[in-house]
């Protein structure tokens, strides 16, 4: 059987590759010059491939720090010397695009060995469920687009994921290494770098919390009421976080991650902020509907798993039990759409987004859109939550921590900064059925055939530019 799933991988990660590189080959000829955010970053990467790497050279309109460079050049600049290509080949467009298409091989092979890894190995994990959900989220259409222009989207994947593996595996030193690998390719790659210190604590919790029942049980009769499990938990904590050898057995684990994050922090004091160069259009706020567009779009893109009659049947039933709870959350939520839902000037001024689209034609058509979407927002994170239910309680706390500081401080509403945690998340729900997993792949392929033909094919112009604009996530 192992074999037989080697094949399985072979063919499916061999059958992507050439798919992509068609692709790429198309991109190439039809985008020779830099197109959007490439206006930065390709002119940036060629002046550190030309050995340029003083800070006057710096273009202050990058807002990221240099990781994606310096790979770049680190993987294009060899073949000056095993090829004698020249350093204007080398260091041309295409082959700076190109190295993200060498990060997307490695993320296949990262989300095959995260899905090993993540997923209990039984009888009901078939090998076929692993590669076809390994071929789903690397074809996921949000990231898989950018995986043909020159961004920082597949880089900060790789290092991300390969973060995440080496913190499963018990490797936390290098696990705290590659998540500063991915800080340098985007600053808010930090929070899943602590992410991966969570997950250390939430499996001690985790075992600590199992052994804590089992001792109640024996002693006391179970609390009732509809919080009785949260005061549990609370108390816990509380008596888990008073203990000098429980801190002090956390601290040997997350060493590497603490160091890290004092590093952060450092650089946060230096820099005057986490936003380099330009800052004026990355101001940090309180933007909680993000969650709720996260949620939405969690939804959309994984609707064969959190999207049936019995779902919505069990949500339904669900919220006439606790009538009361869910009318709060409602008033809260409508309340936070109100008060807290911001339109960055670049979501309303580039029509080249599907965001600008989203926004244009469902949330300003009718100001009313907004609140009325309120209960899907709760169904969308209810059965989010509901599908993580496999994980400790302690794991889906992290979780939703990290996401939270992620999402909402987010001004502009920009599927780009879904990916990672819709990926994360997508990786550790219990593998769904075949049919399932068929469907959602069709689903992707179709999304992604729409993306590449209206990027490649239905281009058009603004009224006062001779520049060729294109449809794009």
């Amino acid at each position: 059987m192992a074999q037989l799933e080697g094949y399985y991988f072979s063919a499916a990660l061999s059958c992507t590759f050439l798919v992509s590189c068609l692709l790429f080959s198309a991109f190439s000829r039809a985008l020779r010059e830099p197109y959007m955010d490439e206006i930065f970053h390709l002119p940036q990467a060629q002046r550190y491939c030309e050995g340029h790497f003083s800070l006057s050279q710096w273009d202050p309109m990058i807002t990221t720090l240099p990781g994606l460079y310096l790979v770049s050049v680190g993987v294009v600049k060899p073949a000056i010397w095993i090829f004698g290509w020249s350093e204007h080949v080398v260091c041309s467009i295409g082959m700076l695009r190109f190295v993200n298409l060498l990060f997307s091989v490695g993320n296949f092979y990262l989300l095959y060995l995260l899905f090993r890894k993540v997923q209990p190995r039984n009888k009901a994990a078939s090998s076929i469920q692993r590669v076809l959900s390994t071929l789903t989220l690397a074809v996921f259409p949000t990231l898989y687009f950018f995986n043909f222009l020159y961004y920082t989207e597949a880089g900060s994947m790789f290092f991300t994921l390969f973060a995440y593996l080496m913190c499963l595996y018990g490797n936390h030193k290098t696990s705290a290494f590659l998540g500063f690998c991915g800080f340098m390719f985007r600053q808010t790659n930090i929070i899943w770098a602590v992410f991966c210190a969570g997950n250390v604590i939430a499996q001690k919790l985790t075992e600590a919390w199992k052994t804590e029942l089992q001792k109640k049980e024996d002693r006391l009769p179970p609390i009732k009421g509809p919080f009785a499990t949260f005061r549990k938990i609370l108390q816990f904590l509380l008596a888990y976080s008073m203990s000098f050898k429980n801190l002090s057995v956390l601290f040997r684990l997350t060493w590497p991650y603490i160091l890290l994050g004092f590093l952060f922090c450092v650089f946060v004091v230096v820099n005057g902020g986490i936003v380099i160069g330009d800052r004026s259009s990355h101001e940090a706020c309180l933007h909680f509907p993000q969650l709720f567009y996260f949620f939405s779009f969690t939804l959309f893109f994984s609707f064969p798993h959190l999207l049936s009659p019995g779902k919505i049947k069990t949500f339904l039933s669900l919220v006439w039990k606790r009538r009361i709870l869910f009318f709060v959350v409602t008033l809260v939520s409508v309340f936070l759409v109100w008060k807290f839902t911001y339109a960055h000037k670049y979501l309303l001024a580039d029509n080249r987004h599907y965001t600008f689209y989203v926004w244009k034609r469902v949330f300003q058509r009718y100001e009313i859109v907004k609140y009325l979407l309120v209960p899907a927002y709760i169904f969308a994170g209810w059965s989010i939550a509901d599908s993580l239910k496999s994980k400790s309680v302690f794991w889906n706390l992290m979780f939703f921590i990290c996401l939270f500081i992620v999402i909402v401080p987010q001004k502009l509403l920009e599927f780009r900064y879904f990916i990672l945690p819709y990926v994360i998340y997508r990786l550790n729900i219990p593998l769904p059925p075949t049919s399932r997993l068929v469907c959602e792949l069709s689903c992707y392929a179709i999304v992604n055939f729409i993306t590449f033909y209206l990027f490649l094919n239905k281009t058009f112009q603004w009224p006062n530019s001779q520049d060729i604009q294109r449809f794009m996530w």
